[in-house]
């Protein structure tokens, strides 16, 4: 029996998180044996087993932090993305704007935007480049996900407000191991990765290393309100059964570290290379009124990592964690195709002087004609000293350091070099936590201030000619802001496994390097004029539980929120003021701007029911209203949109999910668990006013799935149908998602293998 069974056993027997590392003796008795491997094949198969000490997850869980934390166990041998698994979690939606590679955003309760940060183990994916993302990362390559609502603890301070989402990468390398997955199905839509781990028991040096590959059609069926056809008499056809085309999506990425583990230096030392690139073709602007074809994007990117922790770092109960990355990233779009076309392929045509010619656009698909490239020099560096000083009593300090140099060209102006944009975005972050844990450590608190300073500039450069001599100006643009933001956290455990959390936050946010000089790949126009948006925050809830009760296992999660913005930053649709009636619906782009004072009040929980080890089972559901609360506007007078709900967001969610496990099947020491989901979306409006054109239905989502662990345990295969009933299911302005899908997926691990 190896270590993990051996692990496994001493959770069960035991019921202690403490473990001695030793190899389990030989000579164990046939009964022993047997009753063992029964009680850790079924432990192992649900996430959820009971046990009297506190898994990672039910740690994190029961710090004050409004957080919930999402294991990818089970998730990694079924043909789920990352995004996926955020989207059946508990107050998190995922904004996709199409399928598979297509632009996302993160909505936390209400928050959405900058005020979220994503995190690849404490550094913002964002670094990594934008074919390395939560679209591409596989569940094979995650050992956790930590979705935080509001106030963030130390080792993620940063310049958010609304929380976070951090993905916490598979670092165990115990173990010389290595698996490799493979998965097929609709739209032409492969996917593949592999994962490997290695360490030297007598040196400490370690390899660990994880790639994945990417590439689907995007081809699926739309026929619901968004896609149109126009004929060549201007009549508008709505709806229109279509199938997408230009939208093929294809990305590759690998991450490779080395370094040391568990010396006497260095708990871990890595040091290591992030690479990535994708070709995304870009079917159509925000919404899906007109098609593109031609319009595509391709991004690059290379990052060098440092990874150094240490606990008893110099001096006994100091701890020293440091993460850096250094990239540079590049993005290319090209836009040249001068004819407008129809959701069937075909150009568009008018009529002119009695005959029907083609359509002409003023040189690109999207406006004029484009070749531009975007390059950014990234340095993210954080820094966490924490010093225990009492039994029960931690301080830390922490420093942020995040600088992005961007040059944007225009590939199409022969002097592009000389007239390159440049901009940087820089900003420091001091910290300060305070932790502590009384009254017999039922009580834990954390109190929290930040001190951020923030600047930007740009220098756009151009030709201007005077007394016949054509010379290049620069001209600048530097703003500078300071702030101070403060929270606190607190958790009490009032009886045995009852946990009452709550927190509070008022701090500020700086607008993003997209956000400000704007992202064109995804249709976004640049806004230098936008200022910080200050928010103040409130999280109260409870957790109670797991209940065990024999075979029945249950737990309990709610929480309220309550969230105040003032010049809250959104994305908008452009000149949107202007659209009068379903026709002229045509937005194409949106920029990001400055709202007056907002507020969101609401209520998420979560139910967990387990039987058996055998069951699974959870019910959860978010509901807010996120409503514009200015009152007047700047002349004084009353504000036209006040009490409006803020269009584009999503405002109640829910989701069920069941799970069983049916063993022998086919073959002895096999296992199938079978799977099915429900997801409930309802209705919203897509911009302000609430015409009727812009209200998105209430959407229902049904997926169903089933994986096969052959007796051996390395192989396990699964298949997926997503979107089972292929209803109509809508994201971002009114963007159509891909109907029913068919997937299938191999995984297997090579163990042992060095």
């Amino acid at each position: 029996m190896n270590i993990k069974l051996l692990f496994s056993t001493v959770i069960l027997l035991l019921s202690t998180m403490v473990f001695s590392q030793e190899k389990q003796p030989k000579e164990k008795t046939a009964v022993t044996e047997k009753k063992n491997r029964k009680e850790i094949e079924e432990a192992e198969e649900l996430n959820a087993v009971s046990i009297k000490g506190k898994s990672k997850k039910e740690k994190i869980e029961t710090t004050g932090f409004a957080v919930n934390v999402i294991e990818t166990k089970d998730a990694s041998l079924r043909n789920l993305t990352t995004n996926e698994l955020l989207d059946r979690s508990v107050g998190v939606r995922v904004r996709q704007n199409g399928g598979i590679g297509s632009n996302v955003e993160y909505n936390l309760n209400g928050m959405s935007g900058s005020t979220i940060g994503i995190f690849l183990d404490g550094i913002e994916v964002s670094t990594f480049g934008s074919s390395f993302n939560l679209n591409n990362i596989p569940p094979s390559m995650i050992e956790r996900i930590e979705v935080y609502k509001g106030i963030l603890p130390s080792h993620l301070t940063g310049d958010y407000v609304g929380g976070a989402i951090n993905v916490v990468l598979k670092k165990d390398v115990s173990q010389n191991n290595a698996t490799a997955a493979v998965s097929y199905g609709s739209f032409n839509t492969f996917q593949s990765d592999l994962s490997a781990n290695y360490r030297d028991k007598k040196t400490g040096i370690s390899f660990r290393g994880s790639g994945f590959y990417t590439y689907t059609d995007n081809s699926f069926e739309t026929w619901g309100r968004s896609t149109t056809y126009v004929n060549h008499l201007q009549q508008i056809i709505r709806p229109y059964r279509a199938k997408r085309f230009n939208n093929d999506y294809k990305s590759v990425g690998g991450r490779f570290e080395v370094g040391f583990t568990d010396t006497k230096w260095a708990d871990q030392f890595f040091i290591g290379y992030n690479g990535s690139s994708n070709y995304r073709e870009i079917p159509h602007g925000i919404t899906m009124a007109v098609p593109y074809v031609g319009r595509f994007n391709e991004t690059e990117a290379h990052a060098l990592i440092l990874n150094y922790t240490k606990k008893d770092f110099l001096l006994k109960d100091l701890a020293l964690n440091i993460n850096a990355v250094r990239s540079e990233r590049s993005t290319y779009l090209q836009d040249t195709v001068s004819f407008a076309y129809n959701w069937d392929g075909t150009i568009r045509e008018v009529v002119e002087f009695g005959e029907r010619v083609p359509l002409r656009t003023n040189g690109g698909q999207q406006g004029p004609k484009t070749i531009t490239n975007t390059d950014r020099k990234i340095t993210n560096a954080r820094s966490n000293l924490g010093y225990m000083i009492a039994n029960g009593h931690r301080i830390s300090i922490n420093h942020k350091y995040e600088a992005t140099n961007r040059k944007d060209e225009d590939l199409l102006n022969p002097a592009s070099q000389d007239l390159a944009t440049r901009s940087l975005v820089s900003k420091h972050i001091i910290s300060m936590n305070y932790e502590a844990e009384t009254f017999n450590r039922k009580l834990k608190t954390n109190f929290l201030g930040k001190y951020t300073t923030n600047r930007t500039n740009q220098t756009k450069s151009e030709i201007v000619t005077t007394d016949g001599v054509n010379a290049v100006v620069k001209r600048d643009t530097t703003t500078s802001n300071y702030n101070f933001g403060y929270g606190a956290t607190a958790s009490y455990n009032v009886i045995s496994d009852l946990f009452v959390i709550g927190s509070t936050e008022n701090s500020y946010i700086m607008p993003t390097e997209n956000q400000l000089f704007g992202a064109p790949e995804i249709n976004i126009l640049p806004n230098l004029s936008l200022e910080p948006e200050k928010n103040i925050n409130y999280n109260l809830g409870f957790r109670y539980g797991a209940i065990d009760s024999g075979k029945h296992k249950i737990s309990f999660y709610a929480n309220a929120f309550w969230r105040n913005g003032y010049k809250k930053i959104t994305q908008q649709a452009v000149d949107v003021s202007e659209i009068e009636d379903e026709a002229d619906a045509d937005i194409q782009t949106t920029r990001y701007v400055n709202l007056g004072r907002t507020q969101a009040r609401g209520f998420e929980a979560e139910i967990i029911y387990i039987y058996n080890n055998r069951l699974n089972a959870s019910l959860n559901f978010s509901k807010f209203n996120n409503v514009f609360k200015q009152e007047r506007d700047e002349n004084g007078n009353a504000h036209s949109l006040f009490g409006q709900q803020v269009p584009n967001e999503p405002y109640l969610t829910a989701n069920a999910n069941v799970q069983y496990r049916f063993n022998d099947v086919f073959q002895k020491k096999s296992i199938l668990n079978a799977y099915y989901t429900i997801g409930y979306v309802g209705e919203y409006y897509i911009v302000w006013g609430q015409p009727d054109w812009s209200l998105t239905p209430s959407q229902f989502i049904h997926d169903l799935g089933v994986s096969y662990r052959f007796p051996s345990k390395k192989l396990v295969a699964s298949i997926d149908v997503k979107n089972l009933l292929n209803a109509e299911i809508y994201d971002n302005f009114q963007i159509q998602k891909p109907g029913r899908g068919i997937y299938f997926k191999l995984n297997y691990t090579f163990s042992k293998f060095l």
